[in-house]
């Protein structure tokens, strides 16, 4: 499924709707370049998750990973992009984390160690500055109906 965001508001909205429909267990693969909306999806999705507009939402990106709890239970936030290789995941906590909720920057890096079922979210630039196309896979249908922000 793919998804036109016309604006921040419009990646904000998605990642509350997804966010809603996360249980325990679930994994977001967020993938794309630099600047393509994967940090302002995950900033949005905690927040939602958190029922805290303001909560502060730091980038993982020197630690590798931030554990939040939310009501839907503990979220791990990781980015990968500086990992050395899929085994330093054990060092942060990866087998517990995959028991929560999982939002996972620069998937490709954690290997075969990302959970089988996995939301994949691939951010593209939009025909704008601010717009962005989202490709959704790895849920079934029904889970993503009813996803357009």
């Amino acid at each position: 499924m793919q998804i036109r965001l016309d604006d921040q508001l419009a990646t904000e909205t998605l990642a509350a709707l997804i966010a809603d429909r996360c249980v325990p267990g679930d994994c977001l693969a967020l993938s794309g370049g630099l600047g393509a909306g994967k940090s302002t999806f995950a900033r949005a999705f905690l927040r939602h998750l958190a029922q805290d507009p303001q909560m502060e939402v730091p980038s993982p990106s020197f630690a590798l990973v931030q554990p939040y709890e939310t009501p839907k239970g503990a979220v791990h936030h990781y980015d990968l992009w500086r990992l050395d290789g899929p085994d330093a995941l054990y060092e942060l906590a990866w087998d517990e984390a995959c028991e929560g909720i999982m939002l996972v920057e620069w998937p490709e890096r954690a290997g075969d160690l990302l959970p089988e079922g996995a939301l994949h979210l691939t951010f593209v630039p939009g025909d704008s500055e601010d717009s962005r196309l989202v490709e959704l896979t790895g849920w079934p249908e029904e889970r993503l109906t009813g996803l357009t922000p």
